[in-house]
Parts: structure tokens; C-alpha cells; sequence
């Protein structure tokens, strides 16, 4: 019995050597490297005309042809000038098509780049890792902070006098801004970092609830969001200009780290016009790549962009080009990363100023809670704009 095993087996391995050697022999005149040949995923010419390869030259119809043996100058084959392989690989590098239908996308047959996007913005990636400890280094500064200096109080204690700090249409605004900006960023993080960390906690279907509720809020808040940076640019951008009191105020730290140091300031001091500017500067930059991602292929930023900082010397200083012909998706890519980019350092920006703007002084959350402030908070923080309200109303105070 163990003899016809041993036999059958020793017959079986026999055939199994000499189909390799046969296969082996035969490959060379079969074209056995064509796959050599298709594994370079962007061949440097166009593999039907042997021209310069241009985007939307036709590439579908390349594809049609080399697929029918009657309309091909070879014989279809494994490789050549007709090589499916080969076009499918110009495909798979971005090689755009021409199309007539509106989604302009559809002209992309293959799209790859997204493994990049994925490496940036999935779990442990870019956005998540370098986002989430630049979150907690901003929370433990800050924290760090209250322990060292502690509550910045009224240093002459509440005068019972109040003078108008900002008037109901400026606190609209203002909160119109920042509760908007507090609905995004909470949806956003949630949109980051919730498959990966919230999921496990409340299970699938819940976070699929939370999910879509946030994409929603994402989507629509986005419009309040910009409604509200339009109002507080239009109402305060006069009172923002830098000026030589900004210079001073920067010298003293703004008193924020002594005890007894007020620097001159008027409506804005040095610190909140830093807060200003970047809001505005960075609230367009997210508002401008918002829309490019809730409207796909309509405002594509990227490809402009990046040409402007060519034409500038970008290539000179870094030593490569950007590229400045990108496919629709890849718009979306970039549009992504950047927008989340932004937001991370918005929201820096904004924990701060919440902090500041309440537990962390005294009087200042009256400001935009009421609009009315202590006199005695407005003459340490804001001295030279209450001279001016002063002098505009002819207010005089009981000592006078």
C-alpha cells in the first residue's frame, strides 16, 4: 500500500518539474515580461501614438480600440503600442478622458491618489496624531498658566459704574461667529477622530446617528459661520488697525504675566487684534475650501493656487514644482487636508480666547455677555478707548 503512495507521489512531483521547465522555456517567446513591462505605472509617452502624453487626448477611445483586434494596428497582445496594460496603467496615474456629460469627475476612469489622502487623515495619520497633541499642548499651557498667574481680577475692585462695551448688533454678530464655529469644530472632530475612538464606545449604530447628525450640522452651520465673519469684519475690521499702542502693549506682555501692569489700549489692544486677524484671515481660507468641498468640481482652488506659487519661486526655494494641473478628486483631496489644517488652528486660536474671555479675567465675559463692563475693567484693560467714549458722551465720574 505505502509502495503505490510513494510511487504515485514521486509520478505527481515528475509532471508538476517538468510543466515549470516547459513554462520556463516558452515564457521568452510568449512575452512572458510583459508583466515587467505593465508594472511601470505611467509609461513616458502616449502608448498609441507614441506622442507626448496630453490629458483628455482620448484615452477611452485608445482603450476601445486596443480592446478590438479590427481596429488595431497589431495584433492585441500582452504588450506593444496597443498594450490594454499599458493605457489601463496611463489610467491609473490620473490620465483624464474627455467627457460631455456635467459630472466632469467621470473623466477620471482610474483614481489612486487617494492612499495619500487616507495616510494623512486616517487612524494614527497626520491630521489625527499631530492634530490631537497640539489639542492637549494647548489645553495643558493653558491650564499651566492659571495655576502660575491665576485669575487676572479687577485690580481696584468693581466701581458700580458701567459703560457700554459692545452694542446688541456687535454681540450678535459675535455670537452668531463663535457659536457657529463651536458647532463645526465639535462636528468635525467627531467627523476625525469618531470611527476610530467614539464608535467603540457607544457601538456602531449609535455613532452612525451622531454621525450623520454632525455632517448635517457641518454642512449647514457653514453658512452661518461665514454670515457671522462677514458682520464682525464689516463692524470692527476700522478698530483692528494696527497701531504704535499695539507696539507697547506686545513690550508688556499685555499685563498678563504681572500683577499691576495695565499698557495702554483702545477698543482693541495688541492681543485681541492678533485674535481678529487670524479669524479673519483663516475663517476665508476654510470658508473658501468649505465650499470647494460642498459643491465637488465647481470652485477648484488648488491647481490656481499652486501655479501662483510657481510663477512666485516656489521651485527655486524647495527644489521641486507643485503640480498645477489636478484631477477633480484630487482637488477634493487637497481641499480636505488643508481645510482641516485650518480648522485645527482656529481652533488653538479660539480655546484660548474662550479662556481668556472667562475664567481667565475677571469682567471680561460682561463684555459680550451683557455689553455693559465695570469702569474700573475698562480704564485697566481698554484705557484709551474710554477716554474717547468719555470724551464722545461728556461723561464725568463722581470724583469729578
Amino acid at each position: 500500500m505505502w509502495q503505490a503512495c510513494r510511487s504515485e507521489l514521486v509520478r505527481f512531483f515528475a509532471i508538476m518539474i517538468a510543466v515549470f521547465v516547459f513554462a520556463g522555456a516558452v515564457s521568452p517567446i510568449l512575452g512572458g515580461d510583459a508583466l515587467a513591462q505593465s508594472s511601470s505605472v505611467r509609461p513616458p509617452d502616449n502608448a498609441v501614438t507614441n506622442a507626448p502624453a496630453q490629458p483628455g487626448e482620448g484615452r477611452v477611445r485608445d482603450v476601445v480600440d486596443a480592446m478590438n483586434p479590427a481596429k488595431s494596428d497589431t495584433t492585441l497582445k500582452s504588450q506593444g503600442p496597443n498594450s490594454v496594460s499599458t493605457i489601463w496603467g496611463e489610467l491609473r496615474a490620473g490620465e483624464t478622458a474627455t467627457v460631455s456629460i456635467p459630472d466632469k469627475k467621470a473623466a477620471v476612469l482610474v483614481q489612486d491618489g487617494g492612499m495619500n489622502w487616507l495616510q494623512w487623515r486616517a487612524k494614527g495619520g497626520h491630521l489625527q496624531k499631530y492634530g490631537g497633541y497640539a489639542l492637549i499642548a494647548i489645553v495643558v499651557l493653558l491650564l499651566l498658566f492659571f495655576l502660575l498667574r491665576g485669575r487676572i481680577r479687577i485690580e481696584h475692585g468693581s466701581s458700580k459704574l458701567t459703560i457700554e462695551r459692545f452694542k446688541p448688533i456687535e454681540r450678535f454678530g459675535h455670537w452668531l461667529l463663535a457659536g457657529s464655529f463651536i458647532v463645526l469644530a465639535l462636528s468635525g472632530l467627531s467627523l476625525l477622530y469618531g470611527k476610530d475612538y467614539l464608535m467603540p464606545l457607544i457601538g456602531k449604530e449609535a455613532f452612525a446617528s451622531v454621525a450623520l447628525a454632525g455632517k448635517w450640522a457641518h454642512n449647514n452651520m457653514a453658512w452661518a459661520f461665514m454670515l457671522g465673519l462677514i458682520m464682525v469684519f464689516l463692524m470692527w475690521v476700522v478698530h483692528n488697525v494696527p497701531s504704535r499702542v499695539d507696539l507697547k502693549w506686545i513690550a508688556q506682555g499685555g499685563g498678563l504675566f504681572s500683577k499691576g501692569v495695565h499698557p495702554p489700549a483702545r477698543k482693541f489692544n495688541a492681543g485681541q487684534k492678533l485674535i481678529f486677524w487670524g479669524t479673519i484671515v483663516l475663517g476665508a481660507s476654510i470658508s473658501l475650501s468649505g465650499i470647494s468641498l460642498l459643491m465637488p468640481g465647481e470652485f477648484p482652488m488648488f491647481a490656481k493656487t499652486f501655479a501662483v506659487l510657481n510663477s512666485l519661486g516656489y521651485p527655486a526655494i524647495m527644489g521641486v514644482a507643485l503640480p498645477e494641473t489636478l484631477s477633480p478628486m484630487q482637488e477634493l483631496h487637497y481641499a480636505q487636508i488643508w481645510h482641516t489644517i485650518v480648522a485645527f488652528a482656529m481652533i488653538f486660536m479660539i480655546i484660548a480666547h474662550i479662556y481668556i474671555g472667562s475664567v481667565g479675567m475677571e469682567g471680561a465675559f460682561d463684555a459680550m455677555g451683557t455689553g455693559q463692563v465695570d469702569r474700573n475693567w475698562a480704564m485697566e484693560h481698554h484705557d484709551l478707548w474710554v477716554e474717547e467714549e468719555d470724551a464722545k458722551t461728556g461723561f464725568r465720574t463722581p470724583a469729578e
